[in-house]
C-alpha cells in the first residue's frame, strides 16, 4: 500500500520528460517501477493500466489516473 505522497513520488520518477504524463513508453524503460505500478493497482502489465484506466485515452496516464486506479485496488493509504 502506498500513500499519495509515496504514489506522487514514484510517479515523478516514471514521468521522466516531466509532461505530467506516464506513457507506455515510460513504464517500460523502468520494469521495477512499472511493477510495483502493476502490484498497486492489480494490474498486469502497463498495457492492462492504460486499458483500464487512461479514462482520455492518450496513451498515456496521469497521476490523476494513476490514484484511481490504485483507489479501486484499495492500495491508497
Amino acid at each position: 500500500m502506498a500513500t499519495e505522497q509515496e504514489l506522487q513520488s514514484l510517479f515523478n520518477t516514471l514521468d521522466r520528460d516531466q509532461d505530467g504524463k506516464i506513457s507506455i513508453n515510460e513504464l517500460f524503460l523502468s520494469p521495477g517501477l512499472s511493477a510495483v505500478i502493476s502490484s498497486e493497482t492489480n494490474t498486469n502489465s502497463p498495457q492492462e493500466l492504460l486499458v483500464q484506466y487512461d479514462s482520455d485515452e492518450d496513451g498515456s496516464i496521469t497521476f490523476e489516473e494513476l490514484k484511481k486506479a490504485v483507489e479501486k485496488a484499495s492500495n491508497l493509504t
